[in-house]
């Protein structure tokens, strides 16, 4: 379903195991019904104009969609620049997220996604960067029909705490025992995710069972679905933005 028309607004989510009010931004279509619905994964600047772009534009192809503010624990609201300044910040705030607070937000989205009077009860999370990661982990964890993840940095290591104790790779099993689906996208040249991490990563996928994709595009680099930063690549944003609303049609909806 396509519509023009969609209601946008800002949310405050109670978060799991007794934590912080989480804000978030939510898009739905205005015309009543049941739809889908799909949590979107912040990168590391936070709930940026890019990021509620993305949460309006799956909102129009008829679903409920949330973006949660995953610093809310740390710098809520924070919405960096895409620079070093940026990036610099982002990185600070990262290394402040811990797995277990991640992944009680993610219930609580969930939840609140599951009782939404216009929810179909189908989940889906669509991922970038730190929120690949996220929807990954998340996949490993809970009932999520479909995962599209846009180079997820740092799954084979430890690197930072969402990957800790154990590298979220090692929990790939969890997706299929879930009965999730992958859709994986990352540029070839991506700095965060070599050929090596390539191999680990479809190897996990395949080993274990998930029912997967991995897109690799020739020559792009990390970021490239984002129109605000230098790595953007218009032709592979189209091809993955083509990929991604068959999958989510696909796996969400009941027809």
């Amino acid at each position: 379903m396509q519509t023009d028309e969609i209601l946008q607004e800002n949310i405050v989510i109670q978060a799991a195991g007794g934590g912080s009010a989480m804000g978030a931004y939510m898009a739905r279509p205005a015309t009543g019904g049941k739809y889908p619905a799909v949590i979107v994964g912040m990168e590391l600047f936070g709930v940026t104009a890019h990021i509620r772009n993305i949460v309006n534009r799956v909102a129009a192809l008829g679903y409920l969609v949330i973006a949660p503010d995953f610093y809310h624990r740390v710098e809520p609201n924070a919405e960096l620049t895409y620079d070093q300044s940026g990036r610099a910040k982002g990185f600070e705030l990262l290394r402040q997220v811990s797995r277990k607070d991640v992944l009680d937000d993610v219930r609580s989205t969930m939840d609140f996604l599951r009782a939404h009077p216009e929810s179909s009860g189908r989940l889906g999370f669509l991922g970038f960067s730190v929120g690949g990661h996220i929807g990954y982990l998340a996949a490993t964890q809970m009932n999520l029909a479909a995962c599209v993840v846009f180079y997820p940095g740092w799954l084979a290591n430890t690197d930072i705490g969402l990957s800790q104790p154990e590298p979220t790779l090692t929990m790939t099993s969890g997706i299929a025992r879930h009965g999730g689906a992958v859709l994986f996208f990352v540029g070839e040249n991506d700095f965060l995710i070599k050929a090596k991490d390539r191999e680990e990563i479809a190897a996990a996928l395949a080993e274990t069972n998930v029912r997967h994709e991995i897109v690799v595009y020739p020559e792009v680099q990390h970021g490239f679905f984002c129109d605000e930063r230098e790595s953007f690549n218009q032709q592979a944003r189209d091809d993955a933005w083509e990929r991604t609303q068959h999958f989510l049609s696909e796996l969400l909806n009941d027809t």
